[in-house]
């Protein structure tokens, strides 16, 4: 009996001790965040501990990130968003936000944002809350920054400057051949490497209506909202074919359709940004003095605003946490350097006036996937501050003709789907220029016949009409 007893006793100690650790593990949950990035910092154990210490103190969580490397980006958000895999809240952008929303993926924050996130609901512009919204609910939390798209021709300042470039006043893609060719043979070397997304600049003014689909839209300045097909519209065309003209002189690399990242060195790239990001971001990451020329006028549309998204798991068991992580994350300047430049003491010092020292550039996690910019504590060596013209350039956009509207794409989802397929079977060959355009573009053309994309594009523009006409 005694014996009985004894294991009773026991038995009960193991549950009640189980319990507790339950418990206390429950007191201080860990917030599992997906994001994209160049890949795990190696540093990230200790960083962790740190920036855990810290987050415990100020709303009781800890944080576990996932930084996915660019190349594997795409086919792991796809099993994330897709097998139910748990996360808390996961990086997303306008590609894939609206599909995610209807498989589910996503929780509804509309009245949650603004009751565990207050402050950083009345933080971010109204305009932007609406720019995420679908079905008139809120999904995710904007990330407020470059908001607006402002896209620069970067170049490496010595190399331009060596070959008499005048980089101030070519702003037209067919303007630089003359210039890239002679840098092209110089330098024997490829000035405008790409890797197989290819070169977005093509497309990007164009509204897609939330479809994620870059071969269907509406120009951001067509005050007739005429639903198009990209690959039809002249200006793209003539677009592809300059890009097409430099794959064949090695301006572009030969293997761009394959690989899967760009090295951060670039004689040019064109990016979106703010003209101050060649000495804060481009440069430093070049290992050169940049240059930044406006490249486009800035514009806010839905696209621009969800280049930045974080949403919550639909199923996520601390959605209140997540939340009140997020609005720490954009409103504590101590959380957002930890996270925009990586472990103090290893990454980054602070100065005596708050700056920022950074001792390397190795942190591997993407600034912009995370939190506003406007928190971001300034470099040292910055005399302006950069933040304020990206604010600048926000207030100054041109909103799209299209902002708000996003197309109901319930009964078309095949239609939808098979053109997507379609679009990723040629992306990496029409934006990189490796194929003739215009036999290229009959090619996709008929694909697309095929899969329903004319039914859909009469369906956008019936309810663009009728959006706008009631």
């Amino acid at each position: 009996m005694k014996k009985k007893i004894l294991v009773l006793a026991v038995l009960l100690l193991m549950i009640f001790s189980f319990a507790s650790s339950a418990l206390a593990e429950e007191k201080v949950p860990t917030l599992k965040w997906v994001m994209v990035g160049n890949g795990m910092p190696s540093n990230y154990d200790a960083w962790q501990e740190n920036i855990n210490e810290y987050l415990e103190d100020k709303i009781g969580v800890h944080l576990d990130v996932e930084v996915v490397s660019w190349g594997d980006w795409q086919n792991r958000r796809n099993i994330i968003a897709n097998s139910g895999e748990y996360f808390d809240i996961l990086f997303t952008d306008a590609g894939r936000y609206t599909n995610e929303i209807k498989i589910g993926a996503f929780k509804d924050i509309t009245e949650l944002v603004k009751e565990e996130a207050s402050d950083l609901y009345e933080y971010i512009p109204e305009k932007y809350w609406e720019a995420v919204k679908y079905n008139n609910k809120i999904y995710s939390v904007p990330t407020y920054k470059d908001s607006s798209m402002t896209q620069y021709l970067v170049w490496d300042k010595n190399i331009a400057e060596k070959y008499n470039v005048d980089y101030k006043e070519l702003t037209k893609l067919e303007e630089l051949t003359p210039a890239l060719k002679r840098i092209k043979e110089g330098e024997n070397t490829t000035p405008l490497p790409l890797a197989k997304e290819g070169l977005s600049a093509v497309t990007n003014q164009y509204d897609n209506l939330g479809t994620g689909l870059v071969f269907l839209g509406v120009k951001v300045d067509d005050e007739t909202r005429t639903v198009v097909n990209v690959l039809e519209e002249e200006n793209v065309v003539n677009k592809l074919k300059v890009v097409h003209e430099w794959y064949k002189e090695g301006i572009i690399n030969s293997d761009a359709p394959i690989i899967t990242e760009t090295p951060n060195y670039r004689i040019l790239q064109i990016a979106q940004g703010w003209s101050t990001a060649a000495e804060t971001i481009w440069g430093p990451n070049m290992g050169t003095e940049a240059v930044a020329v406006r490249y486009t006028d800035p514009i806010v549309s839905n696209r621009t605003v969800r280049g930045s998204l974080n949403a919550i798991y639909s199923g996520s068991r601390y959605p209140k946490k997540a939340l009140q992580l997020l609005q720490l994350v954009n409103m504590d300047s101590y959380v957002r350097d930890a996270l925009y430049y990586g472990l103090e003491g290893d990454d980054f010092v602070y100065t005596e006036d708050g700056k920022i020292d950074r001792l390397n550039t190795d942190w591997a996690m993407a600034g912009y996937t995370q939190g506003t910019f406007f928190t971001v504590s300034q470099l040292k060596e910055q005399e302006v501050n950069q933040w304020e013209e990206v604010q600048k350039l926000n207030e100054e956009a041109t909103p799209s003709v299209m902002l708000g509207f996003d197309m109901d794409t319930s009964g078309y989802e095949n239609q939808l789907a098979n053109s997507i397929s379609v679009f990723n079977k040629y992306e990496s060959v029409l934006l990189t220029g490796s194929q003739e355009p215009e036999a290229l573009i009959e090619e996709i053309n008929s694909e697309l016949e095929a899969a329903g994309f004319n039914e859909l594009l009469e369906e956008a523009q019936r309810q663009v009409d009728e959006y706008y006409n009631n």
